[in-house]
């Protein structure tokens, strides 16, 4: 391995040991210094075309500082500790990205060839089963990280920064009605693992399956079939529709026999077992229907109050989608105060950075598509493909944090897949 691949290597092959210190996601911040020395080394440096909507992004977010202590009509909470950690976090997060994706871009294809940053995604989808795995067999399986330990107790006791640095196995939640794991290690939310392994298994198939032998492509399928048991489990309607969208894509762009091969072995294996009730019982509880309509609806009638600039972070609202009383008591065990902007990427743009972020995000991704939409090499086609995915997963997940980081990867891959192709 080359020297200067290895805060890659880190990166994806070494995000356990992230997880297991408390850090997960948060290791692209990490990463980000080393990458930044070796690129002012290397400069002049290049950048991708596109991604000066990006920079618009993290330019905006910096002035929606301006406008953290504020509280919109509808929501309450002072300015504190919570508000700007949020709000730094995610800041570190958007210009760590831009680091690693101009990084990407600047190694050689000598030193790091488009297939081996494939098959490290490859890797890092075998953690991915394997922590969806532990979360169906172990959900009550959690530790204290090291990082957890060290940080003081009014910043590790914080409900963001604990979901990033408290290791679990699966979020056990009642969406059928009873106590139900779902997986989310090694990640940091169980809708973050939906979306992650879905963007995941595409590389995985790229690189075990369209630039793999007959031996890699038996090891594949094993492994795919053994991945459908946490997808079943996690409950992720929002995982199981994006599967969906992979496979329509995939027939849509000349491969109608090996979808349709997959998909009649797939739903064979899936009726026979036990796994086909669990997926009748989630869709037969929509019990986040009323939730999500509630906080959408509440989170762009603030956005409007700062279409610009956005309010640089989520905020409650007053009551929730049941009642105008606010906080749990003995007769309402589900009243609270939602956090406006938490039900999708996009919803937390339109709070914090207003309607001008959220256009600058999706254009950065669809105008991806656009560009790479005719790169009809199985990377072309995959990192396509993932930035549809993007613009879906963003009505649902929030892309805080390591699903923004898989986005940024596999547009980085488009980027040097086009570069190769034009040399």
């Amino acid at each position: 391995m080359k020297p200067a691949v290895w805060p890659v290597a880190a990166l994806l092959i070494g995000y356990p040991l992230w997880w297991a210190l408390g850090l997960g996601g948060l290791a692209v911040i990490v990463l980000a210094v080393p990458m930044s020395v070796v690129l002012w080394r290397r400069r002049p440096i290049r950048v991708p075309k596109g991604l000066g909507l990006w920079m618009l992004l993290l330019a905006g977010y910096v002035i929606s500082a301006v406008t953290l202590a504020e509280s919109p009509e509808g929501t309450y909470g002072e300015l504190g500790p919570g508000r700007i950690i949020g709000y730094l976090v995610r800041l570190a997060v958007y210009a760590s990205l831009v680091i690693m994706v101009v990084y990407l871009g600047n190694l050689t294809r000598e030193e790091l060839p488009q297939l081996t940053l494939v098959k490290m995604l490859g890797v890092l989808f075998v953690t991915t089963v394997a922590g969806g795995l532990l979360g169906v067999v172990a959900p009550g399986f959690q530790f204290t990280s090291p990082l957890e330990i060290v940080l003081p107790e009014w910043l590790s006791g914080n409900s963001f920064v604990r979901n990033l640095i408290h290791p679990t196995a699966a979020q056990v939640q009642h969406v059928l009605g009873h106590s139900s794991p779902r997986p989310e290690a090694p990640f940091e939310w169980a809708n973050a693992w939906g979306s992650n392994v879905s963007v995941l298994l595409i590389w995985f198939v790229v690189g075990w399956w369209a630039y793999g032998g007959p031996y890699r492509r038996v090891v594949a399928v094993a492994l795919l079939a053994l991945a459908a048991v946490p997808v079943v489990y996690s409950l992720n309607r929002g995982l199981w529709i994006g599967l969906a969208i992979s496979a329509a894509y995939l027939a849509l762009r000349g491969r109608p026999l090996l979808v349709g091969a997959a998909a009649a072995l797939a739903g064979t294996v899936f009726l026979l077992s036990p796994l086909s009730s669990i997926v009748a019982q989630r869709i037969d509880s929509p019990h986040s229907n009323d939730i999500r309509a509630f906080t959408v609806s509440s989170t762009v009638r603030v956005a409007a109050s700062s279409p610009v600039i956005g309010y640089g972070n989520t905020r409650n609202a007053y009551g929730n989608q049941r009642t105008i009383t606010t906080g749990k008591t003995s007769w309402c065990d589900e009243c609270g105060h939602p956090p406006l902007g938490s039900d999708g990427q996009l919803w937390l743009l339109l709070i914090s950075q207003g309607f001008a972020g959220a256009l600058l995000y999706v254009g950065f991704f669809a105008g991806a598509v656009r560009r790479f939409w005719h790169d009809r090499s199985p990377i072309g086609q995959a990192g396509t493909l993932v930035m549809i995915l993007v613009l879906f997963y963003m009505f649902i997940y929030d892309g805080l944090i390591s699903a923004l980081s898989l986005y940024l990867i596999s547009f980085a891959l488009l980027w040097r897949n086009a570069e190769e192709q034009a040399a």
